[in-house]
């Protein structure tokens, strides 16, 4: 019918479990990075595991601490 999802709730439920691995170029310390308690390691190339419900909230993260995201592949 119209409007209604081709998908059940039971494969939305595992899609939200999905872990994701972004790889980061070019993180510095700045303003953002300095109120955290981690410290940002200088290397080529960082690699953060993020949940499916948060990809969103940690790109935008990533991008404001100057970091350029390089690739995306799920784990596993």
């Amino acid at each position: 019918m119209l409007g209604q999802s081709a998908f059940s709730r039971g494969s939305s439920a595992t899609a939200d479990n999905r872990i994701f691995v972004y790889e980061v170029t070019g993180l510095q310390q700045n303003d953002i990075t300095v109120q955290s308690d981690r410290q940002i390691r200088t290397s080529a190339s960082t690699f953060v595991q993020v949940p499916h419900n948060r990809m969103n909230e940690k790109m935008q993260q990533i991008l404001r601490m100057g970091g350029t995201i390089v690739s995306i592949h799920p784990l596993g």
